[in-house]
């Protein structure tokens, strides 16, 4: 599997990276930038070979910290990054209380529950079981409602552990909107949100934080990033989509959740999707800057040098590689309207594309 990132930025060292800026190499119009970002865990795989393929290519370097999207998100509100990594998008209230921002999805992935049941290979559940279970009304493995979708598995009379992020999370985000849609007592009791206060179980920081519990405590259930269930091996449940198929999350599944007509400034969710053979919680990611990007000191190279970085994230190459760390590619339809958002990022008015 693909490395993970070398380095954790806080926000000190966020700020410090952005002040580099860019350099002008020999007094030539070669300039190299060095741009920062922080922000969602569930694409840091991805981002990590993404950034280190167009450092390559470009000259620029990307550093970037995986701190959950709520804290990308405040980065990019403080005006210390070049842009913020966020699994979910900016609700309307959000952007109120910013300039204009550009949303620009990267690719797709998926929540998976990661389970760790030595007795049982494979589990399969229904959304509105799973939403029971993190509320803390299904407790034991055993329970009618999961026997009755696995009727030929023996499982253990054991009490369910569910692992939850403790940190604002736009995989959390995700996970609670899919149970929201499935489940009205979720919906009106709990919501969909970055960070819910889950009645039960046990909280882990980031991604690898519960895939690193689930591992590590028998009986127990979390929602994890897909690739990281697939870096650690963790078995996976299988989903029943809306259709009643029972899925398991793959390059294809989660692509599939994403047909159909998308918004145009590509702020949607694809959880739940009727589309047939779609796995149920799929989702994309998105890095958000803004629009206008003439903000503190930035010069127009680094706004350059953002707006080059957004576009080889659509390119052919880099999309073509996302299933080798387990996401999958943006639909030829997103990519095209993501590449006439981008052109609408400007600095000093002045389109930089």
């Amino acid at each position: 599997m693909m490395k993970h990132l070398k380095m954790k930025l806080s926000v000190v060292a966020v700020s410090a990276v952005m002040a580099m800026g860019c350099n002008n190499n020999q007094n030539t119009a070669n300039v190299s930038c060095s741009l920062s970002g922080a922000g969602a865990t569930f694409p840091e795989p991805f981002y990590s070979m993404a950034f280190d393929n167009y450092a390559h290519k470009s000259g620029n370097t990307v550093n970037y910290g995986g701190i959950g999207s709520g804290g990308g998100v405040r980065n990019l509100k403080d005006e210390i990054v070049d842009f913020a990594g966020s699994d979910a998008y900016l609700s309307d209230e959000e952007m109120a209380e910013m300039e204009p921002v550009v949303h620009v999805p990267t690719c797709m992935g998926a929540v998976v529950l990661g389970i760790n049941l030595p007795e049982v290979e494979t589990v399969r559940l229904s959304g509105e079981v799973v939403a029971d279970i993190f509320a803390g009304n299904i407790k034991q493995w055993n329970d009618v409602r999961i026997c009755a979708l696995n009727p030929l598995a023996k499982l253990p009379n054991k009490a369910i552990v569910p692992v939850f992020r403790s940190d604002g999370s736009g995989t959390t985000f995700v996970f609670t909107h899919y149970l929201s849609q499935v489940s009205e007592s979720w919906s009106s009791t709990y919501g969909a949100a970055k960070s819910v206060d889950f009645p039960v179980g046990q909280a882990a920081k980031g991604n690898p934080g519960v895939a690193s519990v689930v591992s590590q405590t028998p009986y127990s259930i979390g929602y994890i990033g897909s690739e990281y269930a697939f870096a650690q091996q963790l078995p996976m449940a299988v989903m029943q989509n809306s259709n009643g198929e029972f899925v398991s999350p793959t390059v294809e599944s989660i692509s599939a959740a994403a047909k159909g007509d998308l918004p145009s400034d590509t702020r949607t969710m694809v959880t739940n999707s009727d589309a047939k053979g779609a796995y149920p919680i799929s989702c994309f990611t998105w890095l958000i800057v803004y629009q206008e990007q003439h903000y503190g000191d930035r010069t127009i190279d680094q706004a350059r040098a953002t707006v080059d970085l957004l576009k080889y994230m659509l390119s052919d190459a880099n999309q073509q590689s996302a299933h080798l760390v387990g996401y999958a590619p943006l639909p030829k339809s997103m990519v095209k309207t993501s590449l006439e958002n981008i052109k609408k990022i400007t600095y000093d008015g002045v389109g930089v594309f």
